[in-house]
């Protein structure tokens, strides 16, 4: 694949509905999903080594690498429009609130070692 193609590839996958879902509409509220979406882009070359450069499998050796790309998402929360109104409201990431209060937890759980710890 070309660094064109490629590129073309990335802005496929990056485009603005994937930050801005499709809105939803009941009873006079719409609600539009918003996410944060991240992603990267690699690529390569490779080239054929001069003849006699064969490796042990009796093929023509080469050298090369390759490319590819990749993204990843996570809710941020709504926009709900009602009445003329505007609201946001945030989405609670339970994977960060997990990881908050564990890293909480061990840190008070080594404080608290080191001052109950008698004093040699």
């Amino acid at each position: 694949m070309d660094t064109a193609a490629l590129a073309d590839r990335v802005e496929g996958a990056l485009r603005v509905n994937r930050v801005f879902g499709e809105p939803v509409t009941v009873d006079g509220v719409t609600v539009i999903p918003v996410s944060h979406v991240g992603g990267g882009a690699g690529g390569g070359s490779g080239r054929e080594l001069p003849a006699g450069g064969e490796k042990t499998t009796g093929r023509p050796a080469g050298e090369g690498a390759g490319g590819g790309l990749g993204w990843t998402g996570h809710p941020c929360g709504v926009v709900v429009l009602r009445d003329g109104q505007v609201r946001w409201l945030p989405a609670l990431d339970v994977n960060r609130l997990v990881s908050a209060a564990a890293l909480v937890l061990v840190v008070g759980a080594l404080t608290v070692r080191s001052i109950a710890r008698p004093r040699s």
